[in-house]
């Protein structure tokens, strides 16, 4: 009976023995993995910054070769209402006197 008792204390013991075995490893395995997730978190918030940048520099040079072309036709349109106007600065005079004298 002492021998059984025995074998059973030294299963029980190697089974407490195993089971803080498994703990340090499921902790240190736990560590690992926060770790990794922690890399991961960071290596996803350098690459998104990068990208955000990158599509900001991109939206900011199109927005300003926009610009730049709208301005071009502003002043086209401008000049082409100049010109317009000196070619007809008679015509428009005469139009004008008309339609205040008439009635």
């Amino acid at each position: 009976m002492n021998t059984v008792i025995k074998k059973i204390s030294e299963i029980e013991d190697a089974a407490s023995s195993v089971m803080e075995s498994a703990n340090m490893s499921k902790k240190a395995f736990a560590e690992k993995m926060e770790e990794r997730i922690r890399e991961f978190d960071q290596d996803l918030e350098a690459s998104t910054s990068q990208g955000i940048e990158e599509l900001r520099k991109r939206l900011k040079l199109e927005t300003d070769r926009r610009l730049e072309q709208q301005k071009s036709e502003a002043e086209k349109s401008l000049q082409e209402m100049e010109y317009n106007y000196k070619q007809n600065y008679n015509w428009y005079i005469e139009k004008l006197f008309h339609l205040l004298t008439e009635e």
